[in-house]
């Protein structure tokens, strides 16, 4: 889930802040290679504890 939610986010923000010039691909790639380490460990420290909230969520309906 991390891989392509950074890959579309990353491609979305680059886009935004310098729009589709030449070494687009560059830029979208070095911005994602950051993103994506991020995005994994904050997606293992906190997925227990979001699965935890969806679950208390869901058994009161």
């Amino acid at each position: 889930m991390s891989f392509i939610l950074t890959l579309f986010m990353s491609a979305w923000v680059t886009y935004i802040n310098i729009g589709l010039v030449k070494n687009f691909t560059g830029h979208w790639l070095s911005a994602w290679l950051l993103a994506w380490p991020a995005a994994g460990i904050i997606s293992f420290i906190f997925a227990p504890r979001i699965h935890k909230i969806s679950q208390q969520i869901t058994e009161r309906f």
